[in-house]
């Protein structure tokens, strides 16, 4: 019970990601304040006698400030005070390559994943300088922040945005006691590559396929990544036993990220090896 007396707040916490998160704070004994534009789900899951009334459901658009200070002027007032923000909300945003993009779908994807977690935070800080612990705020970034090939343009620059954003906070921050981190998932099983092409019902199927295929043989864990295995990674980073972390991004990918796969499968053929087995197919063809 990491986190008894604990007053939370968790954008996007209808689904994914954010749904296992509200659901290991609330394990742990914390009291949440969830935001999501989903009101149907959201307001089930508050309703939910699982949750023995310790969850509470605002409904939020993120893109939209006066909604992001309510969320968090409102989570204030019900529980008497903010201790944790998970600044989690977002969507894969615009699909376009910076040759084709348009500064409307640029700047919807920013709002979204950018500027709504620097006023997410902006307005839990007004509640947070009045504790005394202070208190602790992690952001969804991506390993898309890291290297290029793993999302689109507009998605991976507003999350590098993020990860940064992040340090900025947490030095501008520390002196009212307020730890601020970002954590950068891999492929995780969530619907957020779908939702990307929800108006495409057969390429969204497709894409979901792939990613089940091949996540589990593309990176040093043979599995899939699940949105528990960030639930437990914020919940680090907002406990005590995360205390001295700070400014930092904690990258949870199941090590896709180190490098090509032949880096750590002795197994996989190396680059040589691939142009050398291509020619011979051609040779042959």
């Amino acid at each position: 019970m990491r986190f008894a007396g604990k007053r939370v707040v968790v954008t996007g916490g209808a689904s994914g990601i954010g749904k296992a998160t509200v659901e290991a704070f609330i394990a742990e004994g914390a009291q949440v304040m969830m935001g999501d534009l989903n009101a149907e789900t959201g307001d089930a899951m508050a309703a939910d006698a699982h949750f023995d009334n310790r969850l509470a459901f605002q409904p939020t658009d993120v893109c939209n400030v006066d909604d992001l200070k309510s969320l968090m002027d409102n989570a204030a007032e019900h529980f008497g005070g903010i201790d944790i923000l998970f600044n989690n909300a977002g969507a894969g945003g615009a699909r376009e390559t910076i040759d084709e993009m348009t500064a409307e779908a640029w700047d919807s994807t920013m709002n979204l994943l950018l500027r709504a977690v620097a006023m997410g935070t902006r307005y839990a800080v007004d509640h947070m300088k009045k504790n005394p612990d202070g208190g602790a705020i992690v952001n969804t970034s991506s390993i898309n922040a890291h290297e290029a090939g793993w999302g689109p343009v507009a998605y991976a620059t507003a999350k590098a945005g993020v990860r940064h954003l992040s340090k900025l906070s947490a030095a501008q921050l520390a002196k009212f006691n307020i730890r601020v981190n970002s954590i950068s998932p891999g492929f995780i099983m969530t619907n957020i590559f779908a939702d990307a092409y929800k108006n495409e019902p057969e390429e969204a199927q497709r894409v979901d396929q792939a990613i089940r295929m091949v996540s589990p043989i593309a990176q040093p864990v043979s599995r899939s990544g699940a949105p528990e295995d960030i639930a437990q990674a914020v919940l680090y980073l907002c406990s005590e036993d995360g205390g001295f972390v700070n400014g930092t991004d904690l990258t949870v990918d199941g090590g896709i990220t180190v490098g090509h796969r032949h880096s750590w499968d002795e197994n996989t053929p190396g680059l040589l090896e691939l142009i050398e087995a291509q020619a011979q197919l051609e040779g042959t063809a």
